[in-house]
């Protein structure tokens, strides 16, 4: 018998169906994996399970009887709870008050916080998922994020799990929290849905798998029995290459030289970036590596302008930029694939050709006599959604907010790359991409270090950071704490510096 079943669902936008009479079952006290490509209509399916979507044509079942889910509300009812790939955060709200909204616990008409307080501390520890219950959501990370909508869905005791992307923010350390979390509470008689494009997760942890392309159901396979490759291409429809072709290239002058960076936390005036220095050569991929809340994000706002350095130079191509504007550090030519893309990366209310512009909107190619040139944006803007495979419904027309996570990354990629930088900062640019997807991107990088850029990688995942980087560095508690040849150091030894367990006393100042 099956907990859930989604038989012949259809759902449609304007200009695309996004699942075409898809039909997914779910066992009760199974892991059960949804993959696909970005824009395969996987995040459609589990919104319709969890009532953001209304189906078109199809029928929900719980324990072989009908439901009709026509809202969130209803879902919590019938026991479906989601963790969504881009958080459902209240920013001005406490991690407290976000995880009981909509259920808080009163007596005689009166909010009664303590109770919620303790129930939220006792979950975060049995579920090793650490928060401060009084932080404000707009002052943490979107890995503490990450845990907030995981601790949402345990408060309210759900018994159907839909995880959209979960890992996408995660440090490998807790990457394997989750996965024993995951495993914990399906022992507990809970049942899982996960949507992932990680086929080393599928296989560590999900029972069966659904795969997804274009809308159309490809097959629903058991995942002992199938291999990655496979997983691969049912997912992209072609044999995918998982190894990073990356040629030898020459090291040219210093694009970027930072020296005794410090940065103090607006929320606790800490110090969260320490006397940090380091170089990045043109044709030169330098990574920057740690576990989430190392320092990095700090490190990358100070050098982009989103929020000032306490002290230190950041000098690119000769010219002292620490003091000067966001839009003179683009012209200066840095370009920003940043952390968070709904926050710094994109406008969801434009459409998509609006987005592609934004770095270059004010130049006579776009703008004339106070007004834009539609006309020129919007073939600028074909071109690149040609050149890199960024799907949409209306095309340049596609609202932003409409799209899937992977192709709004993609708009962010397309858009920061054309503008031929001296220095690219990419911070996990492949954050909730395919593996296709993921393929692509890395491509793009080598690419544009091949034609001389200096590239600043800020990365969580392991994988990349060994396959992609020329040249390793390990942030720890806002210190660099190693700086590491990838082709010399093992994933252990990189483990020991993210963590603090060891220190290179050589690391240049």
């Amino acid at each position: 018998m099956y907990i859930i079943e989604m038989r012949n669902i259809t759902k449609m936008f304007p200009g695309i169906i996004a699942n075409d009479d898809i039909t997914l079952q779910l066992k009760k006290g199974e892991i059960h994996a949804l993959l696909g490509e970005n824009g395969a209509g996987k995040s459609t399916l589990m919104s319709v399970l969890f009532g953001l979507y209304t189906q078109e044509k199809g029928e929900i079942f719980k324990n072989e009887k009908k439901i009709k889910i026509t809202g969130p509300n209803d879902a919590t009812r019938y026991g479906i709870g989601m963790v969504h790939q881009h958080f459902k955060l209240v920013h001005n709200f406490t991690v407290l008050e976000n995880i009981v909204l909509g259920i808080e616990t009163t007596r005689a008409k009166i909010l009664r916080m303590d109770e919620a307080r303790t129930r939220v501390v006792e979950l975060s520890k049995r579920y090793g998922l650490a928060v401060d219950p009084d932080a404000y959501i707009s002052d943490i990370t979107v890995g503490m994020q990450q845990r907030v909508e995981i601790l949402k869905m345990l408060y309210r005791e759900n018994e159907i799990l839909i995880f959209d992307e979960p890992t996408a923010v995660l440090t490998p350390q807790e990457i394997d929290e989750l996965m024993k979390i995951m495993k914990e509470l399906v022992t507990e008689g809970k049942s899982i849905l996960f949507i992932t494009h990680k086929l080393d997760e599928i296989k560590r942890v999900a029972d069966r798998c659904t795969v997804l392309r274009k809308g159309k159901l490809v097959g629903t396979v058991d995942v002992e029995a199938t291999d990655v490759e496979t997983f691969s291409e049912m997912m992209v429809g072609r044999k995918v290459s998982r190894v990073v072709d990356k040629p030898v290239v020459e090291k040219g002058d210093v694009v970027m030289e930072v020296r005794n960076m410090t940065v103090k936390s607006k929320l606790h005036n800490k110090t969260v970036v320490n006397d940090v220095s380091f170089d990045v050569r043109e044709g030169e991929i330098v990574c920057i590596a740690g576990i989430d809340g190392n320092g990095q994000s700090e490190l990358v706002y100070a050098l982009t302008g989103i929020s000032p350095a306490d002290s230190g130079t950041a000098v690119l191509d000769g010219k002292d930029i620490s003091d000067i504007p966001i839009r003179e550090r683009s012209l200066a030519g840095i370009a920003h694939i940043p952390e968070d893309r709904h926050r710094y990366g994109l406008v969801l209310d434009y459409n998509l050709a609006y987005n592609l512009i934004l770095q270059k909107y004010y130049t006579p190619q776009f703008h004339k006599g106070g007004f834009l040139r539609n006309h020129e944006i919007y073939k600028y803007s074909d071109n690149l959604i040609e050149q890199f495979d960024i799907r949409s419904g209306e095309g340049s027309h596609t609202p932003t907010r409409s799209m899937s996570g992977g192709n709004q990354q993609k708009a962010i990629v397309a858009r920061e790359l054309d503008m031929n930088p001296k220095l690219l900062i990419a911070v996990q640019p492949t954050r909730g991409l395919d593996v296709g997807a993921i393929e692509y991107i890395h491509s793009q990088i080598v690419s544009a270090r091949a034609n001389g850029a200096g590239v600043l990688l800020i990365s969580l995942e392991l994988d990349e950071v060994m396959n992609v980087s020329d040249r390793i560095l390990v942030m720890f508690e806002g210190e660099i704490v190693a700086d590491v040849d990838p082709k010399q150091v093992t994933f252990a030894e990189l483990g020991l510096y993210m963590s603090g367990a060891k220190r290179d006393e050589v690391v240049t100042k």
